[in-house]
């Protein structure tokens, strides 16, 4: 009777010890790559979650000279003065605004590129292309700021171009509706190559014998493009799009930085740059903290739907 029982006990014992025994041979064969993954996760501790002891200061009335530990609590003040303060209200409203159009054009964009550019049958051409649109990506705003306001200005190429046409010079950087305009349109310039590499190795995943039998069957290149590849391209599309929400209030603070100025505060303002202002330069760090923690609260909400959305309509998922 003992032995009856004792022999489920020593199975599971055994057990044990078989999956100890993987855990440890699993460790001794990747030990060496949790060892080249432990700096980079102390600089992310360092960097990313030690600072977030700071965002007591929301809930703070904070002053340098008594700092977070002696610092007075007032609940939450400044998110109430946050939702009262007429500017909070229009600087969520203008980084929906420009969040939202970059996201859509900056969908449409290279996503129609990428079908005419698959549609080149010159090889060296297309390369040349491809780069051409691809290297706008890693030029700093500082500098392509820089060149868009020489660019842009009353006595710049642009109005000049303009002026030779018989057109009245534009206000670019110093009309709000026109500013919006020029942060999208330069946003999308600058970015519209590398994300057209997402859409070109979807269709570069497409089989050959789908456009081989659609030609024997009498399907014109448009027919093709309509029935084949756009269908091939709209799973990664919805992928693209869904995870492009967690983005939504980040409006692109180094590049409205380097190009608004007090003119099109209305209009260009966003939640970056106005809690940089208002944190870093009029000294309200308690007001800048709590706006800045209610972006971040939308951005997780957002990127949890967002993965949702994208796991139940393309399928896609990363843990």
């Amino acid at each position: 009777m003992e032995s009856a029982l004792n022999k489920p006990l020593q199975q599971g014992t055994k057990q044990t010890r078989k999956k100890e025994k993987r855990a440890r041979e699993l460790f001794s064969r990747t030990w060496p790559l949790h060892l080249m993954l432990l700096p980079a996760a102390i600089v992310t501790l360092i960097f990313a979650y030690v600072p977030m002891s700071g965002l007591i200061m929301a809930f703070q009335d904070f002053k340098p000279y008594d700092g977070m530990f002696h610092s007075k609590l007032v609940g939450l003040k400044h998110f109430q003065f946050m939702f009262d303060y007429p500017d909070s209200k229009q600087v969520i409203w203008n980084t929906l605004i420009i969040s939202g159009l970059k996201i859509v054009f900056g969908l449409v964009v290279p996503f129609s590129f990428a079908i005419l550019l698959n549609e080149v049958r010159k090889i060296f051409f297309k390369r040349v292309v491809q780069t051409l649109v691809y290297l706008p990506h890693f030029i700093s705003w500082v500098i392509l700021g820089a060149i868009l306001t020489d660019m842009l200005g009353s006595k710049g190429i642009v109005n000049q171009l303009l002026n030779s046409l018989g057109i009245q010079s534009v206000f670019w950087l110093g009309e709000g509706n026109w500013f919006r305009f020029t942060v999208v349109v330069s946003d999308i310039w600058q970015n519209f190559g590398f994300n057209t590499i997402v859409f070109l190795a979807a269709l570069s995943g497409v089989n050959p014998s789908l456009y081989e039998a659609a030609e024997v069957d009498g399907a014109t290149r448009w027919k093709q493009t309509l029935h084949i590849t756009i269908p091939s391209m709209i799973p990664i599309a919805v992928v693209v799009g869904t995870l492009s929400l967690g983005n939504i209030l980040n409006g692109g603070f180094d590049q409205i930085f380097n190009l608004y100025n007090a003119l099109v505060y209305d209009k260009g303002d966003i939640i970056d740059t106005f809690v940089y202002r208002t944190a870093i330069l009029n000294g309200q760090f308690s007001f800048g903290t709590a706006v800045g923690l209610f972006k971040s609260l939308i951005g997780l909400v957002m990127i949890v739907f967002s993965y949702r959305m994208a796991y139940k309509y393309a399928g896609y998922r990363i843990f």
